[in-house]
């Protein structure tokens, strides 16, 4: 594992002030699905994680949730020390033990249902997905609608899942057992709850 400067470093400057900012924009995003809220990071963590994704576990992650990376991640040295070094996070084995799972590639991420997806009795035990994309515009479109939304919403993120529809119209099937998902892209954060759902034109 690589130490020294570029796993100390990195991190945010101001932490109590950055971690407030960073938890703000993702409870707007929680709050109204598909929309864009502008994050100004303030990370400089080991590639290929972004500045985003690392700022939004290091503001949501603990020593108290566990974490899963995807392959990408969890074959990086620098990036697992970096995120236990600065969140004190314990890395999961398997993606259905984790309460955060990190992945920096879309086509990478295992079946949504291989995810913790809570019980009937604690919905809240379940894994929240922290995906890195490229951009939250130019993709196929998804058109949203649930709580938080008036009338439908329209999110373009590139790239997603394979058959993402599917598999999110599968998961929705399931509430209040779910998942969550925070999409980040360089520069802002995009949320997709598990009372979001994707519907065909307007409703």
């Amino acid at each position: 594992m690589q130490t020294g400067g570029s796993i100390v470093e990195g991190g945010f400057a101001e932490p109590v002030f950055a971690s407030q900012a960073v938890f703000r924009a993702v409870m707007d995003a929680m709050a109204r699905p598909g929309t864009v809220q502008p994050i100004d990071a303030g990370t400089n963590p080991p590639p290929p994680l972004n500045a985003t994704a690392a700022a939004v576990m290091l503001t949501l992650a603990d020593a108290d949730t566990p974490v899963w990376l995807g392959p990408a991640l969890a074959r990086n040295d620098a990036v697992r020390g970096w995120l236990s070094f600065h969140t004190g996070a314990p890395m999961a084995e398997f993606a259905s033990e984790a309460a955060f799972a990190l992945m920096v590639d879309a086509g990478a991420v295992p079946p949504l249902t291989g995810f913790a997806l809570g019980t009937q009795e604690y919905p809240d035990r379940s894994t929240t997905l922290v995906l890195q994309v490229d951009a939250l515009t130019g993709g196929p479109n998804l058109t949203l609608a649930g709580p938080g939304i008036k009338g439908t919403q329209t999110i373009a993120p590139r790239p997603m899942p394979g058959h993402f529809d599917l598999q999110w119209r599968e998961i929705n099937g399931l509430y209040p057992r779910g998942l969550d998902i925070i999409l980040a892209a360089p520069d802002a954060v995009a949320c997709l709850p598990r009372t979001t759902r994707i519907v065909e034109g307007e409703v």
